[in-house]
């Protein structure tokens, strides 16, 4: 064979050879384009197709104060969701005949007005309550008492509010025999308690917390869970708002026109504490409502509001309570101590200074 011809025959392979791998990686290229085109379209039109959620919210009177409930739901739920109003209002009318201490009848004034030392049967919502209320009170050392009744009612906070003027030593001595929360006996295998002491139950510091977790295990069991239940302040918040972030609530400031600051929170109960409303001054002097179980007397120390979050709303709305007598100092060393979340607005000289418990800064958002 001529060379000449050898040599044009190899550079016709090769140039068929390169031609070839061209047209093939060419078809690849715009295979491989295709895909991932149609991969794009079919990731938008699920996108489009998925369907949007919105906000359904209601609101009604409960324990002397306004309940609100915001539902996050999808279209097919929204009917379903308006509907849910009649039996939440439903649930809180019974709820108020249990633990409310305005209404007569209710199972708590029975049990304050039955005899001591006799077994008292209760319903499981009661002891429940009772139960909480004595851990909380274990915990903080006696600073959440359910039976600080006749404190409270004696420097006139209580169902029959009054302005008279702070009683005497003599009075508060007195009204402190009938404050004892372990003169109480609880049988929980068998619902019945037993009074050992002339005491009298009241669970306002924690009831609010405790009618936000039933509503909101309600409305969980209904198949709604992304919402938001507010009780007089005292929250529960599960999943997410409408547009699909966790929720964001304000932390209020005791000062006029002072700031709040923001957290962000899902999956928990939060609740506030402040004695910066309700209180009298006489003289010169402020009383607040938060009573000390140990003293008998109103809390003198600087905290002025208190706000924690915790895995229950009740459990949140014990523990600012609890705090709140036991104030800032003693309040942070227990929260490093247990890992509590909690948030303290403390009066200074000038305006008011903040701390808050490691477990509370990641619910903390940017100002």
């Amino acid at each position: 064979m001529c060379p000449l011809a050898h040599q044009n025959s190899d550079a016709l392979r090769e140039c068929t050879s390169e031609c070839f791998m061209n047209i093939f990686s060419d078809i690849i290229l715009k295979a491989r384009a295709a895909w991932l085109l149609s991969l794009f379209c079919f990731l938008l039109a699920a996108c489009e197709q998925k369907p949007k959620c919105e906000a359904i919210a209601y609101s009604g009177n409960t324990m002397g104060t306004i309940y609100n409930i915001k539902l996050v739901v999808k279209p097919e739920q929204r009917t379903a969701a308006k509907n849910t109003q009649a039996a939440i209002d439903a649930l809180l009318l019974d709820f108020n005949q249990s633990l409310s201490t305005y209404i007569k009848d209710s199972e708590i004034m029975t049990i304050n007005a039955a005899p001591i030392n006799q077994w008292i049967d209760v319903s499981p919502r009661f002891l429940g309550v009772l139960t909480l209320s004595q851990e909380v009170s274990a915990l903080s050392g006696g600073a959440f008492d359910a039976t600080v009744a006749p404190l409270v009612n004696l420097w006139g906070f209580g169902a029959d509010w009054r302005q008279d003027d702070p009683p005497t030593e003599q009075q508060i001595t007195s009204a402190k025999k009938n404050v004892d929360f372990s003169a109480i006996e609880i049988d929980a295998e068998n619902f019945r308690i037993k009074k050992q002491k002339n005491i009298a139950l009241d669970f306002s510091a924690v009831a609010k917390g405790y009618g936000v977790d039933e509503l909101a295990t309600y409305l969980w069991q209904q198949g709604f869970h992304h919402f938001m239940v507010e009780i007089g302040g005292e929250l529960r918040l599960h999943g997410h708002n409408a547009e699909g972030m966790p929720w964001r609530i304000g932390v209020e400031s005791p000062q006029t026109g002072g700031e709040i600051r923001p957290i962000a929170v899902s999956e928990v109960g939060v609740a506030t504490s402040g004695d910066y409303r309700n209180y009298f001054e006489r003289d010169g002097v402020r009383f607040s409502h938060t009573i000390d179980p140990a003293t008998g007397k109103p809390i003198t120390h600087s905290l002025a509001s208190v706000t924690v979050v915790a895995g229950s709303a009740a459990k949140a709305d014990a523990l600012a309570t609890a705090f709140s007598v036991m104030g800032g100092d003693k309040t942070m060393a227990l929260a490093a101590k247990e890992g509590i979340a909690v948030y303290l607005i403390e009066r200074a000289q000038e305006g008011f200074s903040v701390r808050h418990s490691p477990a509370f800064a990641p619910y903390l958002l940017e100002l």
